[in-house]
């Protein structure tokens, strides 16, 4: 089934590209794009389309004039200004396809999580007036709107970062073999802050449109000052359709609950969770001091574990020349479906993200640490028990002897229906924490999972 390839915001796709270091085709300019602004074709072929998008404005700010006085006027624009789309021709395109294929013919979600990232990132980002757009249209074929445009090119730049992933959900397998389209736009700012919302798109035959959406996603970008670093104001929003007052409200609401999360709160949680914590105990101990009496059906979180590790390579970094943070949330998917894997004994499914923190940036050559474990498991309903699966990725440096977290993520899986279907002994083991400070985090996540169902209840 093929999706309409009209829209004017719509960023067409190729499976191959030319090389980025080859003269312009322009005569009177002989000039090759800045090595820091090609990071390598590691990435996805979408990946690579947004990125060459953003190059024509970060060509502009290669030397940004940080004298230059901060933007003073804020504008009031619309969700539709930013609203950009991705198509994916699977249908017709072969190689493109073998890109995105997973083991079972559906679409590999870590390739999609970088083009999510992606995506959200190139909607964030401004676009400055002495930015020839007729340029960009003709090299991607189509007008990506930003929020961030400042009309007076002569302001001091803004830089946006990844602050979050709120929630990412999948609502049904995505097909390999059926077109695809990923859709975004701006939905609520703060002083400083933007929230984005991503849907993956595949319509099925006689499918509505709430239907056909796949999987929706929202990202969370803080906007820096790029002299002073500091957090720096961002254009106003005005919704105009009743979906968007809706979805302006309901990010309102969320951004509210995430300001009333302080330490009091947390104090109050952890008083009225003091018979919770040893409950959860109570099980672990006996694991590590009876273990001949302990239930068959139960093991211990940190025997759930699994870690890989690398060294972050310049193939792996983006446009800014720090590591890709759909590169992190690929890597860390992958280890999360390998742990829900090794722990359920069947091939898992792959339901959530909760809420993804950018505690700190990963640079090129930094040691990378990965470490996963199942934090804990909901098996009430059999037709769809849950892996809740944590993943830490920690930036090592061995020679100062030091370990500091830059991502925590945090996975939800089932078991493939066809997978049970085959094992009728399967059954979901319960995790138990052995330590104060594993059931301190299974408290939390639970709690935190509790929040988020909340948050997202009335979306």
């Amino acid at each position: 089934m093929e999706l309409n390839t009209c829209s004017p915001n719509t960023i067409p796709v190729v499976s191959t590209f030319a090389s980025p270091f080859e003269a312009s085709p322009d005569q009177n300019d002989s000039k090759r794009k800045p090595l820091s602004l090609w990071p390598g074709m590691y990435h996805s072929p979408v990946t690579n389309a947004l990125w060459e998008t953003r190059s024509k404005i970060f060509e502009r700010l290669l030397d940004p004039p940080l004298d230059a006085p901060p933007q003073s006027e804020l504008l009031t624009k619309t969700p539709s200004e930013s609203r950009t789309s991705i198509l994916y021709n699977f249908s017709t395109d072969y190689i493109l396809r073998e890109q995105y294929r997973d083991p079972w013919n559906e679409v590999r979600i870590g390739k999609l999580l970088e083009d999510l990232d992606a995506l959200a990132g190139t909607i964030s980002v401004k676009y400055y007036r002495d930015i020839d757009q007729n340029t960009i249209e003709k090299k991607t074929g189509s007008l990506v709107c930003d929020h961030c445009s400042d009309i007076d090119s002569m302001t001091r730049p803004l830089y946006l970062v990844t602050a979050s992933v709120d929630k990412m959900v999948l609502k049904k397998p995505i097909s390999v073999d059926t077109d695809l389209k990923m859709v975004g736009a701006v939905i609520w700012v703060g002083f400083s802050s933007i929230e984005i919302q991503l849907d993956v798109i595949q319509p099925a035959n006689g499918s509505s449109a709430s239907e056909s959406v796949a999987l929706t996603a929202n990202f969370i970008f803080v906007a820096r000052d790029y002299k002073t670093g500091k957090a720096a104001p961002v254009n106003r929003l005005c919704p105009e359709t009743e979906a968007e007052k809706l979805f302006y409200e309901a990010a309102e609401a969320r951004n509210n609950l995430r300001k009333r999360k302080t330490v009091g709160d947390k104090k109050e949680i952890e008083n009225g969770g003091v018979n919770r914590l040893e409950e959860l105990l109570a099980e672990g101990r006996i694991f590590c001091d009876m273990p001949a009496l302990a239930d068959r059906d139960t093991i211990l979180l940190r025997d759930t574990h699994l870690e890989n590790s690398l060294i972050c390579q310049p193939q792996q970094r983006n446009i800014h020349g720090r590591i890709f943070g759909g590169f992190l949330m690929l890597r860390a998917f992958e280890l999360a479906f390998s742990t829900a894997y090794a722990f359920a004994g069947l091939m898992p499914s792959f339901l959530e993200v909760d809420h993804v923190n950018f505690l700190r940036p990963v640079d090129v050559g930094d040691f990378l640490r990965f470490k996963s474990c199942v934090l804990y498991t909901e098996h009430e309903n059999t037709d769809q028990p849950l892996i809740n699966v944590e993943v830490v990725a920690h930036v090592t440096r061995p020679e100062q002897r030091s370990s500091e977290v830059s991502n925590r993520f945090y996975f939800t899986f089932t078991v493939r229906p066809e997978a049970k279907a085959t094992n009728t002994q399967f059954r979901i083991r319960k995790v138990v924490p052995a330590t104060e400070e594993e059931a301190r985090r299974v408290l939390e996540r639970m709690d935190a999972d509790h929040l988020q169902s909340i948050k997202y209840t009335n979306k």
